[in-house]
């Protein structure tokens, strides 16, 4: 089933490397905060690092302006990651995550198979927006689309 407004984002781990390998619960990420977690199919693939990471980045100040953390995440180990994060120039506080092994993506019911591009099991590209671990707005892509989950059209979106 996919996560609804008003849902509780699910209790999963999730990894991050920064000075060593971290593991997240992702109450303890979400509770108490409010936050944008976006999601791409895939570190280093061509819409992923031309667009959708570069936009959060490029509007990274004014989701911190708006006191909103950002968040990314890919089925992807948190060694590509970091090292997307690092080609990227992603600011300190745009954290990606690893969910390395699709826990969180299962969860969210917004798995993406992309067998026939040989990258196996993914996540569908989306954002959400979540206060206090509770979702307040989705933003889910058809598969292939880039729109609603883009920086711009997310701030452009969000409660005032």
């Amino acid at each position: 089933m996919t996560i609804h407004v008003g849902d509780r984002i699910p209790e999963v781990t999730l990894k991050r490397i920064r000075e060593g390998m971290e593991t997240l619960d992702t109450h303890a990420l979400f509770d108490g905060r409010k936050a944008v977690l976006f999601a791409v199919p895939g570190a280093f693939t061509p819409t992923c690092s031309a667009r959708h990471l570069p936009g959060y980045v490029e509007h990274f100040a004014d989701f911190r302006h708006r006191g909103i953390d950002v968040f990314c995440m890919a089925v992807n180990d948190p060694f590509v990651m970091k090292a997307w994060g690092e080609s990227q120039q992603v600011p300190d506080g745009l954290q990606l995550l690893s969910d390395g092994n699709g826990d969180l993506t299962r969860a969210l019911g917004l798995e993406l198979d992309a067998s026939s591009s040989g990258m196996g099991m993914r996540s569908r590209r989306f954002a959400l927006y979540v206060e206090d671990g509770v979702v307040r707005n989705t933003f889910i892509e058809e598969p292939g689309k880039f729109e609603v989950s883009s920086a711009q059209y997310v701030l452009e979106h969000l409660p005032s």
